[in-house]
């Protein structure tokens, strides 16, 4: 087991749901940007609480994470909702988003090193299908100078160019960069900075 599985499985190894159970408010301001409904891919999703919500809006959900430990909280939550939500415990360094697959993917909070979130964002863009949407929200450089969520680890916070730039192929709705009031469970509390993005998948002429 690595050490950042064994983080998280610790983490989301208590009764709680560590981030709570609603969906990130930016994600519920997003929807209106995306279709009625289709498949969505949901990365870095841990207990679920993002998923359970898109799929209580009619979407077909499948939740990838690295922790099988949050991941099994996310399907007694979706049961609880009443809704299916398709997990797969996997790694994104190695994980086949596929092609042209995804209707939606969604990242929030998704923090990862600078060569691999490169990577994962460039899969990104060749899984959504021609006119598929990509919601993000991350924390960025500043946000290491609070004490309310996120890593402190600098190369893992993602700025609105360098997003940008790793997304090249989407055409985008909204990047932009804000200090927001977080409340999401026990470890996101209070302002923080963030960035937030919602790009399209440009249709094929």
């Amino acid at each position: 087991m690595s050490d950042e599985r064994k983080f998280w499985d610790d983490r989301f190894s208590q009764q709680a749901y560590t981030y709570g159970t609603q969906p990130n408010d930016f994600l519920r301001e997003a929807r209106t940007f995306l279709p009625a409904g289709g498949k969505v891919l949901c990365i870095g999703e841990g207990e679920g609480r993002n998923a359970v919500w898109l799929a209580q809006q009619g979407f077909e959900v499948t939740a990838v994470d690295l922790s099988p430990v949050g991941l099994a909280k996310a399907g007694t939550l979706a049961a609880a909702a009443g809704v299916k939500v398709e997990t797969v415990a996997a790694d994104l360094k190695e994980f086949d988003l596929g092609k042209e697959k995804w209707d939606v993917i969604v990242s929030i909070w998704c923090h990862l090193p600078s060569h691999i979130r490169g990577s994962v964002h460039k899969r990104v863009v060749e899984a959504l299908r021609p006119g598929g949407s990509f919601v993000l929200e991350a924390y960025t450089p500043g946000q290491v100078h609070r004490n309310s969520g996120g890593p402190k680890n600098v190369d893992m916070l993602p700025t609105a160019a360098g997003l940008t730039k790793e997304l090249d192929g989407l055409r985008f709705f909204s990047v932009k960069e804000i200090t927001r009031a977080v409340h999401e469970g026990a470890f996101h509390g209070g302002d923080s900075d963030v960035v937030q993005v919602i790009g399209v998948k440009p249709a094929r002429e």
